[in-house]
């Protein structure tokens, strides 16, 4: 049976984010990109800043027009700053459009709450209600067949992955979550600042945003709605000198006498049938480099018998299964496609 490709544009195509849904949707069967859109290099080649695409991506930018947007795709990426996807997203959704939105703009279903995190204005209150927050393996029956995903952080991926299924279960104390969490460098996009300056951050390791990142509330926000009352979490975040890669490590003391085979037990039953999320067996712990390039989470635990504490180790790729890769897995969950079409890549390694 032949497929009708659906048409994408990505907003924000020359962005890390943008520039990785390029790079599996040109493979992807069901999809045709008819249009790569950035505001500040419009008319230009897509290559010209991305050389490893020269005669593989040969379309030029596109400027922000929405009727023409609406006339040559079907659905539409917006992978564009925080502030910026508020105002787009209403218009696109308004012209008819499926959005799946890679910001952070409207994850949040307290107006008040992203505010005061983001330190921008809100989304309007009726396009927040429409969201739906697109964490592919807890929420995939929501997703399918809607129209406007919020696609989930990065670290919030990596985390939530990691502790939602202990946590529903009832097998940890919600009171006692502390979460630490390291990322490579793109993370904080192309764009440069001190934070990221080589000579900064070369044979460094720094902790930034202690008590204040903005996927604090997204984390919580998704424990509660899990467990099904207010959760609060320790979380600090730390930059290494890498490119890609997220390492959540992740301690709650447990509830009961669980083992490590019982918790590989539970989560292998949790997330059967899920193919981009694998659980290592007992005394092994994945390491970035294993999921580079790839749409997997792994997962890895080690019970202290002593203290009556559990240690959860998940690790993804910040671009792929924290950004790009998952937005393509929500595509595939909205139109009714089989999740991991255009995302069966092994990781690449070393």
């Amino acid at each position: 049976m032949t497929i009708t490709k659906i048409r994408a544009a990505i907003v924000g195509s020359t962005g890390y984010g943008g520039v990785e849904l390029i790079r599996f949707l040109l493979e992807h069967p069901n999809v045709e990109i008819t249009s790569v859109i950035s505001s500040s290099s419009s008319g230009e080649r897509v290559a010209a800043g991305y050389p490893h695409l020269n005669e593989i991506m040969t379309q030029n930018l596109d400027g922000i027009d929405i009727a023409q947007i609406a006339g040559n795709a079907d659905v539409v990426f917006t992978a564009t700053p925080s502030g910026v996807s508020s105002k787009l997203v209403p218009q696109l959704l308004d012209a008819g459009l499926k959005v799946i939105d890679l910001s952070g703009d409207f994850r949040l279903k307290s107006s008040s709450s992203y505010e005061q995190w983001y330190k921008k204005e809100a989304p309007q209150p009726e396009y927040l209600e429409q969201a739906v927050y697109g964490l592919s393996e807890i929420y995939g029956e929501e997703v399918a067949r809607k129209t406007f995903i919020a696609n989930p952080g990065c670290y919030p991926t990596a985390t939530l992955l990691g502790l939602i299924p202990l946590l529903s279960a009832g097998w940890i104390d919600h009171r006692t979550i502390i979460i630490d969490a390291k990322s490579g460098v793109s993370g904080a996009g192309r764009g440069t600042s001190l934070l990221i300056h080589y000579s900064e951050m070369n044979e460094n390791f720094k902790a930034y945003k202690v008590n204040r990142h903005q996927h604090i509330p997204e984390i919580e926000q998704t424990l509660s709605e899990a467990l099904g009352e207010d959760v609060t979490v320790t979380f600090t975040t730390h930059l290494v000198p890498m490119t890609r890669g997220i390492m959540t490590t992740m301690y709650a003391t447990l509830t009961g006498a669980y083992t490590e085979e019982d918790l590989i037990q539970l989560y292998r039953q949790y997330y059967e049938g899920r193919p981009f999320v694998r659980i290592r067996d007992a005394g092994g712990w994945p390491a970035t480099k294993e999921v580079y390039g790839s749409n997997y989470c792994d997962i890895g635990f080690a019970v202290d018998q002593r203290t009556g504490r559990v240690t959860i180790i998940s690790v993804i790729d910040n671009l792929v299964k924290g950004a790009a890769g998952q937005a393509i897995q929500n595509l595939n969950l909205m139109m009714g496609w089989d999740e991991s079409v255009g995302l069966t890549r092994t990781p690449v390694y070393p």
